[in-house]
């Protein structure tokens, strides 16, 4: 596609407005959206009503994903009519990402005034995509799983600075390493809507975090919806413990961690670099769903509680001051008040810094939807319960933070005047009073008081003033 003219005061001739749901790959895919409609003459812009292009990056995993996409097409459809115009003048409207893979013909038939929807695997070929939309005027659609073409994709792509992160600094980073899962655990849509787990060459890999290095970041997050399941197709790096060592050896880059975890994939190397790489920061996102192993059985999840604990107690023992987050869900098909307990004596046991939970909810098209389901007043009952003592436990470990000095990496400024927000090794929001010129460097600070979501704390290196 031939890039669009800007205009006469050499602006970008086209403005895009990217609204993404869900998980970090998503933010991640968002980004490289843009980066790729940046050289055909699209600008980012934070109204949709000044886009002539809008894409909706959908979630497939929350609760009636689907519905709210419907709704907000709702929406843009009105701005879409307002604006007027035909052919290439006219307002695109997109949706991509898992929603789009899952239902793609339901979205033709239900939103005809969309031009394009395609997948998670196909956004590299989204200025392809626009230029048929433009010359064809009616629906692209495109939902292969091709994670291959994608990852060359991506290698390929120039990288300006990331954007700014929500406390206002480029100073951290998201890389995708790894796409889908072959788990099929039976409440997830994810090997439907992402496919199978696909590795990207630890060489593609390395190269796009030198450029992010080179661009300021100090902080990288690796992304999969399985990453420990990581292999390198190239044979460069036997596993994501290979590959974060490789990558602890970029300069510039003061701090690795990595997302989603399964249980399955913790392999004694990937155990060891806990203990082995002082980059690779003591916070780790490992879900366990259920502390019934009927229940466990019933989702597929490929171990009991008694070997999630045991795995535990091993990453604990290479990194004793580990920050442990997990994954929970209450009223699976079947779950009993018995059941719940045992989830409740593993939290106990276990003791979590951080947690995401949820009540379960049918996904059309996954084994579990088809079961007999928990009744709705039992559900959030039970949620109440664990987010009470999940909650609990991270009060206390953020109070137990009070008084130490640690390691905070200042990502731009604070709410407050003459104030810096960062983060400390284990994914805490800390704000100090500190100098501007401190933002991308990692100080110590001494944390003086524990709020519900973020911590305080004042500068513990002499001359914090300088």
């Amino acid at each position: 596609m031939e890039p669009l003219k800007n205009g006469k005061d050499g602006a970008p001739a086209r403005k895009v407005h990217i609204k993404t749901y869900g998980c970090q790959m998503n933010v991640y895919d968002s980004e490289r959206m843009e980066a790729l409609l940046r050289p055909i003459g699209y600008a980012p812009t934070a109204e949709p009503e000044d886009a002539d292009l809008v894409i909706l990056n959908t979630c497939h995993i929350r609760e009636k994903a689907a519905e709210k996409v419907y709704s907000e097409l709702g929406r843009l459809r009105r701005v879409k009519e307002a604006r007027g115009g035909r052919g290439a003048n006219r307002m695109m409207l997109g949706v991509a990402g898992c929603v789009a893979q899952a239902e793609g013909a339901e979205i033709a038939a239900r939103a005809p005034f969309v031009d394009l929807v395609f997948g998670p695997q196909t956004f590299h070929r989204l200025p392809e995509m626009i230029a048929r939309a433009h010359r064809e005027d009616g629906l692209v659609l495109e939902t292969e799983f091709e994670a291959d073409a994608k990852f060359d994709a991506l290698s390929e792509m120039t990288l300006e600075a990331p954007k700014e992160s929500p406390g206002g600094g480029a100073v951290t980073a998201f890389l995708t390493i790894q796409e889908g899962c072959d788990k099929f655990c039976t409440f997830c849509v994810v090997p439907y809507t992402r496919g199978a787990e696909t590795s990207r060459p630890a060489r593609q890999i390395e190269a796009e975090a030198r450029k992010l290095a080179a661009a300021g970041v100090r902080e990288l997050t690796l992304l999969g919806q399985n990453v420990n399941a990581y292999a390198d197709p190239e044979g460069g790096a036997t596993g994501l413990g290979g590959l974060l060592r490789r990558l602890a050896l970029i300069d510039g880059l003061e701090r690795l961690r990595f997302t989603t975890s399964h249980p399955r994939d913790m392999d004694d190397d990937l155990i060891a670099a806990f203990a082995d790489e002082p980059k690779l920061m003591p916070y780790l996102h490992l879900p366990v769903q259920s502390g019934s192993d009927r229940m466990l059985k019933a989702m597929n999840r490929g171990h009991d509680a008694s070997s999630y604990v045991a795995l535990v107690e091993r990453v604990r023992r290479a990194r004793p001051d580990l920050a442990l987050s997990g994954d929970f869900i209450v009223g699976f098909p079947g779950e009993t008040e018995a059941d719940f307990e045992a989830t409740l004596e593993l939290v106990r046991n276990v003791e979590y810094a951080s947690s995401f939970s949820f009540k379960y909810s049918p996904r059309p098209g996954t084994p579990a939807a088809a079961l007999q389901q928990v009744d709705e007043e039992a559900k959030a009952e039970r949620l109440a319960k664990l987010q009470e003592l999940l909650g609990r436990q991270k009060d206390d470990f953020n109070a137990g933070q009070v008084g130490r000095v640690a390691p905070v990496l200042f990502e731009g400024p604070g709410r407050q005047a003459g104030q810096l927000i960062g983060r400390s090794p284990y994914l805490q929001s800390v704000h100090v009073e500190a100098p501007a010129h401190r933002v991308g460097r990692i100080a110590p600070v001494r944390i003086l008081s524990a709020g519900p979501n973020s911590l305080a704390g004042e500068l513990a290196d002499q001359g914090a003033a300088a």
